[in-house]
Parts: structure tokens; sequence; C-alpha cells
């Protein structure tokens, strides 16, 4: 089973979903599909959407996937990576309407750097991303806000 968490911002991010569908329609994708999609509308046969689910439901759903995707919002890759799960994470971007800003790119980027996810900011990167998948071990993920603060802020300062 593949999860996808689209995080609760209010602006859609359907190209993500429509790039995970493409990846079903070519077989990239063989598994169940389930979708946290938070103010995303789309329609689908292949996955099975829930616009919001509860902390202790979406925890159960990231413990029975191979793998997450999801957007490049640092609650949903850290929630991921505390359950020791491979995540493929893409930013939300801003000249999509997708977010306010493009810190998501940012995150993604920094988290990447470190070696705890395959990031990518273009959706287009995303069957890449998955055939990779089975090759990158992630960094142990150690659980902290001093930690994540540090990653944030060598990326700042390194950019």
């Amino acid at each position: 089973m593949v999860l996808v968490m689209l995080g609760t911002q209010n602006n859609s991010f359907v190209r993500l979903l429509e790039e995970v569908q493409k990846c079903i329609d070519n077989k990239i994708i063989n598994d169940d599909v389930i979708v946290q999609a938070g103010n995303t509308k789309f329609k689908t046969k292949d996955m099975k959407l829930y616009k919001i689910m509860s902390a202790k439901k979406l925890v159960e759903y990231i413990n029975q996937a191979d793998f997450v995707i999801c957007h490049g919002g640092v609650g949903s890759i850290v929630t991921a990576l505390k359950q020791n799960k491979k995540v493929i994470a893409v930013a939300r971007q801003k000249k999509y309407n997708e977010h306010v800003n493009d810190h998501q790119m940012q995150i993604v980027e920094a988290f990447t750097a470190q070696g705890f996810i395959k990031g990518i900011t273009e959706v287009r990167d995303l069957e890449k991303a998955i055939k990779e998948l089975p090759e990158f071990e992630p960094i142990k993920f150690v659980s902290n806000n001093e930690h994540i603060l540090g990653i944030i802020e060598d990326f700042i300062d390194n950019n």
C-alpha cells in the first residue's frame, strides 16, 4: 500500500494526485493507494481519498504503507519518518497557487540534503523517485526540535 499525504492547507495539490494517477496508469504503482487529501478535490477510481483523518488513523496507514508520498510540509514528513518509512516529498509551489510562498521547496531540499527523504520539486520526477526508492537507504531520523531547526538553519545559512 502507498499512502499519499497532502496536509491540511487551504490550497489544492491536484498536480501531485494527477501524477500519482499517471504512475498507477503506467503500472509504476501497483498497490492500493490511500490519500489524505485535505482540501484537494480529485476524481479517481484507483485511489481511496479521505479529506482528513485522525492522527491515530493516519499513523495506522503510515505503518501499513510500503512508502509514503507527501507534500513538503514538515509535519507530514516528520510523521512518516518517525514511523521509519521511506518518504518521497514533493514541494507545493507558489507559482501553481499551491501555497503562499515556496518555503516547502526549502524544506524538501533540507531534508533531502540530510539524507532523510527522497525529495522532488517537480511532480514529473515522481516516477523516477519511485523507481529509485528500493535502493534508497535513508538516514535514520531522530526526532527533536533542535535537530530539525539545525537542519533548516544549516540550509538557510548555506544558501
